[in-house]
């Protein structure tokens, strides 16, 4: 890997492959894989992942909205892709691009059903999502009736998959309410699958019901953070390899004496002589304000220099007293060492928003 000479966020396909690789030995060889590769792709390049999947063998594909979806299929993305949190706006777009839309709600279904007779279909694909505690998205189990009556009265659409989504899945101390869960998603399976003429396929786990629950497995299996490195436990984070770098360089030393101020606001203040590097990203890079004053920290040759000062816009500052480093330096904000999780921690917030935040003015590298 090349030195940074400036900020950006490395893209390991082959951390990818090993990552998915590990989640599919978990599962049956009969049991179908979903990446999620909404929010690109967890911050990274949605288009290089996906297609990355498809060369390994995922069958499906994952995106929030409509458009991310678009542009999977603008990059000659072919495999089928679920539409997790599609809009009523959305619908002709969905049509026409293939895409295949996520049933949450009676508005919705009937809503998509005048879309889809709009354009003339028979049988367009269509997954219907269940609440089962998460309480988000989703029918309820006594919207089943109600449910298989529409999809009666019309030819225009089909229900391929019946799905819902584990809310705690990582956190044994959920376990009662988990199986909760997967017990109420097989009660509703049944009910479905005896109203309909035809069976549809289920899917339920997400990553760490992929490694901790093989009774919720069914026909498809769902991945997003698993498939960029992180398995929700300290221990499972092992057997994974996180995909994306942020890298940047020292742009700057400065030698200050004590009482000398840092930043905005001065809201750091030396107690005695220090030595602080400047290094060019910021919070419009994703780096929140939330971070500096001793709240996060960054790797330089191995050693961590904690983020000093107020985040700026474009720069923040570490101190470096303790290191030996020099202008142009390499700086590992997160990737191996601190992971994006061990970076989280010093903001008191989660992996999934530290990556899914990295600006897009920051550069992607592919490397495979």
């Amino acid at each position: 890997m090349a030195k940074a000479q400036e900020t950006v966020l490395e893209i390991n396909l082959n951390a990818l492959e090993h990552n998915y690789r590990y989640l599919k030995s978990k599962i049956s060889s009969k049991t179908k894989f979903l990446g999620v590769v909404k929010a690109y792709a967890y911050g990274s390049d949605a288009v290089a992942i996906a297609q990355k999947l498809v060369t390994v063998g995922a069958d499906y594909l994952a995106v929030a909205y409509t458009e991310e979806g678009v542009a999977l299929r603008n990059a000659g993305i072919k495999i089928p892709i679920l539409v997790l949190h599609p809009q009523i706006v959305s619908f002709d777009t969905i049509i026409e691009r293939c895409l295949e839309p996520n049933i949450y709600s009676e508005r919705i279904l009937t809503a998509f059903i005048t879309a889809a007779e709009r354009h003339q279909q028979k049988n367009y694909p269509v997954h219907l999502k269940f609440n089962t505690g998460l309480n988000r998205l989703g029918f309820n189990a006594h919207d089943i009736s109600k449910i298989t009556r529409k999809l009666a009265e019309t030819s225009t659409i089909k229900v391929l998959s019946i799905f819902s989504h584990l809310a705690a899945s990582e956190d044994i101390n959920e376990k009662e309410f988990t199986l909760s869960q997967i017990k109420s998603f097989h009660e509703i399976c049944t009910q479905i699958d005896a109203a309909l003429p035809y069976i549809p396929f289920k899917h339920l786990a997400n990553t760490s019901g992929i490694i901790n629950y093989p009774e919720a497995h069914f026909d498809m299996v769902r991945s997003g953070i698993g498939l960029y490195g992180f398995g929700n436990d300290p221990i499972e984070d092992k057997n994974f390899i996180p995909i994306v770098t942020l890298k940047t360089n020292i742009s700057q030393i400065h030698y200050l004496e004590a009482n000398e101020s840092v930043g905005y606001n001065r809201a750091f203040t030396s107690n005695s002589p220090i030595k602080t590097a400047t290094l060019p990203l910021g919070h419009a890079d994703g780096i929140g304000r939330e971070y500096g004053n001793g709240k996060g920290v960054v790797c330089i040759h191995g050693h961590y220099a904690p983020i000093i000062g107020n985040t700026c816009m474009d720069m923040i500052m570490v101190d470096v007293t303790a290191i030996g480093c020099h202008e142009g330096d390499e700086v590992i904000v997160f990737g191996e060492k601190p992971t994006a999780t061990e970076f989280a921690q010093g903001a008191n917030t989660i992996s999934y928003e530290v990556l899914t935040g990295i600006s897009q003015r920051v550069k992607r590298v592919i490397i495979e």
